[in-house]
This record gives structure tokens, C-alpha cells and sequence, in this order.
């Protein structure tokens, strides 16, 4: 049996305390209204340089034509938004969708909209007609950067919770896929892998949990505690509604809060269902004389894994693709399967690979070890093939409403977009490539940090750009979350663990995967 280390224990405490600190303070540096989003504009003004303010009044006294076709720029863009023409339309704040006017660039024209007021009331008296034109300029710039000022305090509220939904589903969708491997381990009659079920196990135990945080992030949006979805904003389903969106609203039978909240609870339902039956199952077969629990497994993990595949693809589409509804891809949900399948089995490499080094797991040898390496590497070329088959695809096609998803994420999101490959695919390459580097334990731990790393951005660039566009980085919040979320997943994967012996002597292929060697 294993023996939970008081040393492991601690530092999964002290992860869980540091996120608990990093996301409340995430929450409460977050703006409150807009008056404080006005301060933080105006400091990163002043931090890009006092001249660009004065700058932008010199062009606009000298270009005053200019000026109006920024403006007629930006309302044309709303107008775009309106009738579908920007898929961008789902970034983060209902009420402005596409926001073309920089920060700076907003600052110096809310400077230029003010002076210019001022120069019209003191022209009232001589130039009456040019007051009213300059009135009517100025009126449209200040919509204007109210708009963007609404903008941006939307981004920024959303921030902290799209940290703490970005840690919690990878984190739960990492324990849903060693529940997926350990269910083909069972169809597949696999006869390598059995020494490593308990361990399988132990993992799936954080499901229940991370489940459950996750579905009440998914309530709370339903019921617009927090605005990282959308289409959840009723406006945009009134036809009379400035905001109105002709996509949304024809999806509105498939995207309605309701509907969606109910599916979510049969997946997660069908998930645990599953992961409590099939290691109660598991647990009986020790205690057997014959192979009934195990020929019920059998079953159980068949049925399982068609009911997997469905709801997973669905589960992509409604808890990650959706924050994007204009956008979509038909090689979506096997994407994000790969994402957390490829994490999923490092897990398992790495809890292998420690409770290996405390003693346990005396079965366990460097061709096992060599096989779960296999598969980091395999699945890792296998998302990477699906990575550039959807953005090589997309990308040629040109379709506007397609490709606008890709040219948000490498405008904005450069280093993390571009980074992840390199983290996913190219290290893992080079490094797990080679047979003997399979074998050795500091190797496939360095590997697996950087895939694990890898896999966290890229679930971060499937939800930041459309709940925070431009205004991402990597802060307390997202740091607070990662850890809050890494201490909860060791806490309860290692308790687990010391539940059951980590053998499944009685499973009829448990020889077979004691002496597995080539």
C-alpha cells in the first residue's frame, strides 16, 4: 500500500494556498468600473510617452479629415460586427465585439475630442456652422472611446475568471483522459499495461472533482456571474437590439443556457458513472475466482469509449469552441483530444516515474516506462498533424470568417501561439526521438514538463483571445490558478492512491505485464 508523504502533502498545500492568494488577488486588481479602466489607460499612455498624445492632437489639427475617418472607421466596424461580417465579434465583451483603435491611440483621442469640444465653444460666436460640424466630430469620438473604454473593462473582468476556467479545465481534462486511456487499455486487452491500472486509477480520482469546479465555472456563466461566453448575452438574440446577431440568434436552439447546462451534467455524469463502476469492478476482480468482473469491465469500458468519443467532440464544441461562436472547425474536438491525451499520458509517465523512485511499483520496469514514452511521443506527432491540417486549411482557404480565428492569435498572441508548437512538437521530437532516451527517467521528465507547459498554452490560446483579446498576460491570476489547481489535482490523486494496493493482482493478463520486457 502507499504511504502518502507528508513532504508531497505539504507542498500540495502550500500550491493550493499561493493559487488561493494569486486569484483573489487576480479578482480584486481587476477594475471595477470604468472610471478605473480611464486610469489605466491613461498610465500605459503616459508609459508609451506623453508625446504620442500630443502627437495625435498635432496630426488632427493638421489632418482634421483624418480624424473623422477614424472615426467613421471605427463605427463602420461595429456595423460589420452587426451583420456577421467579423467572426471576432465573440472577443469578450458582448456589447463591443471588434475594438480596431489601440490603446495609446485611444487615450490621445479622447485628448483630441476633449480640446476639440473646448475649441468649438469658444468658436460658437464666429463660426456657427463649423461648431456644429466640429460638436457632431467630437460627439462621434467620444461614443467612440466610450465604447472602447467599455471594451476593455470587459476584457479585464473577464481576465481572472478565464485563468481560473483555463487551469480548471485543463486539470480535469487531463484526469478525463487517463480515463479514456485506462478504458482502451481494457478493450484493447492490453497485456503491457496492467501494472500500471492502479496508477491510472488514482489519477481518474481527481474526475469528481475537477468535474464539479468545472460545471459550477460553466453555471456561473450561465447565469452571467461572469461573461466569458457570448453568446449568453440576450441582447444579441433580440432583433430589435443594436447588438442583434443573425448567427447567434439561428444558433440560439443548440447555444441557450439551459440546453447547454444539461449537457454538460450528462457528460460529467456519464464520465463518473464509468470511472466509479469501472474501478469498483477492478477493485472486486482481486477478490475473485474467475474473470467476471473483468469480462464486465470489458463491457463497461466498450460502451464507455463510444459514449467518450460523442460527448467529448460535443464537450469541445460547448466549453471551447463556443467562446468563438462565429468560428468553427470540424477537426476541433479531435484536436482538443489530443491536447489532453498526449498530457494525460505524461501524467501517468510521471507518477509512475515518482512513485517508482519511493520504492513502489516493483513490477514496473524501463520497458514500461519505455511504452508510456512511446505514446508522449506519438501523440505529440498526432497533434501536431491536426495542428497544421486545421490552420493549414483554414489558412489557405482564406475564408474571412475562418481565418480571422488564426490572425487574432498570431497579431496578438505571437510568442504563446508559435511557442506551444515548439513546446508540443518540436522538443518532444528531438528529444523522445531516440530509444535510449525513452528509458531514462530524467529525460522523460524534462520532456514531460514542457509538454504538460505546452499543453496549458494552447488550451490558454483556445480561450484567451476571444475573453480577453490583447489585454492577456501571464500574472497572478493565471499563475495563482495553475497552482491552485496542480496542488488540488496531487492532493487528491495521491490520497487515492493509498486507498488500494497498487497491483491489480487478480487481472488475467497481470503476468503477462509483470515480465513484459523486449
Amino acid at each position: 500500500m502507499y504511504t502518502f508523504s507528508s513532504k508531497l502533502k505539504t507542498v500540495a498545500f502550500v500550491f493550493m494556498i499561493l493559487g488561493i492568494l494569486g486569484i483573489g488577488y487576480g479578482f480584486l486588481t481587476a477594475p471595477k468600473n470604468t472610471a478605473e479602466v480611464e486610469e489605466i489607460l491613461k498610465k500605459e499612455s503616459e508609459e508609451h510617452g506623453g508625446h504620442h498624445a500630443a502627437a495625435g492632437h498635432d496630426a488632427h489639427e493638421a489632418h482634421p479629415a483624418k480624424e473623422a475617418h477614424a472615426t467613421e472607421t471605427h463605427e463602420s466596424h461595429d456595423a460589420v460586427v452587426a451583420t456577421e461580417a467579423k467572426p471576432e465579434a465573440s472577443m469578450a465583451d458582448p456589447a463591443i465585439h471588434i475594438d480596431t483603435i489601440s490603446t495609446t491611440k485611444d487615450t490621445a483621442h479622447a485628448v483630441v475630442a476633449t480640446e476639440e469640444h473646448h475649441d468649438d465653444h469658444a468658436a460658437v460666436a464666429v463660426h456657427g456652422h463649423d461648431k456644429a460640424e466640429g460638436g457632431h466630430d467630437a460627439h462621434a469620438e467620444h461614443e467612440a472611446h466610450v465604447k472602447h473604454v467599455e471594451h476593455v473593462y470587459h476584457q479585464l473582468t473577464n481576465k481572472p475568471w478565464a485563468a481560473v476556467y483555463v487551469a480548471a479545465l485543463f486539470f480535469m481534462l487531463i484526469s478525463l483522459g487517463v480515463l479514456a486511456f485506462y478504458a482502451i487499455q481494457q478493450v484493447a486487452q492490453a497485456g503491457w499495461s496492467p501494472v500500471l491500472f492502479r496508477v491510472m486509477q488514482g489519477i481518474t480520482a481527481y474526475l469528481p472533482w475537477g468535474s464539479v469546479i468545472v460545471f459550477i465555472l460553466l453555471a456561473l456563466g450561465a447565469f452571467h456571474f461572469h461573461h466569458l461566453f457570448v453568446w449568453m448575452d440576450a441582447e444579441l438574440l433580440d432583433p430589435k437590439s443594436p447588438k442583434f446577431d443573425k448567427l447567434i440568434s439561428n444558433k440560439s436552439g443548440y447555444l441557450n443556457e439551459y440546453f447547454w447546462l444539461i449537457r454538460a451534467a450528462v457528460f460529467i455524469i456519464g464520465w463518473n458513472l464509468y470511472r466509479h463502476f469501472s474501478r469498483k469492478n477492478c477493485l472486486a476482480q482481486d477478490e475473485a475466482s474467475d474473470n467476471a468482473f473483468y469480462k464486465k469491465n470489458f463491457k463497461l469500458s466498450a460502451g464507455f469509449l463510444v459514449f467518450f468519443i460523442v460527448t467529448e467532440s460535443i464537450m469541445s464544441w460547448d466549453w471551447i469552441m463556443s467562446v468563438d461562436p462565429h468560428w468553427f472547425s470540424t477537426l476541433f474536438g479531435w484536436y482538443v483530444l489530443m491536447s489532453f491525451l498526449v498530457s494525460a499520458v505524461t501524467v501517468i509517465a510521471l507518477t509512475t516515474l515518482y512513485l517508482k523512485s519511493k520504492g513502489y511499483l516493483e513490477y514496473v520496469n524501463t520497458s514500461h516506462i519505455h511504452d508510456l514514452a512511446k505514446f508522449m511521443f506519438g501523440f505529440s506527432v498526432f497533434w501536431t498533424y491536426l495542428w497544421f491540417s486545421q490552420f493549414m486549411l483554414i489558412w489557405y482557404a482564406n475564408i474571412p470568417e475562418e481565418v480571422t480565428y488564426f490572425i487574432t492569435r498570431i497579431e496578438q498572441y505571437n510568442l504563446p501561439f508559435f511557442g506551444m508548437v515548439v513546446m508540443n512538437f518540436v522538443f518532444p521530437i528531438l528529444i523522445l526521438i531516440n530509444t535510449d532516451f525513452k528509458r531514462l527517467t530524467w529525460i522523460i521528465v524534462m520532456a514531460g514538463v514542457v509538454i504538460l507547459a505546452g499543453h496549458y498554452i494552447d488550451f490558454y490560446n483556445m480561450i484567451m483571445p476571444a475573453t480577453v483579446g490583447d489585454r492577456w498576460f501571464i500574472g497572478f491570476a493565471e499563475i495563482g490558478s495553475v497552482l491552485f489547481f496542480l496542488g488540488l489535482f496531487i492532493l487528491v490523486v495521491f490520497t487515492a492512491l493509498t486507498k488500494s494496493p497498487l497491483l491489480a493482482k487478480r487481472n488475467p493478463l497481470i503476468e503477462e505485464s509483470k515480465h513484459f520486457h523486449y
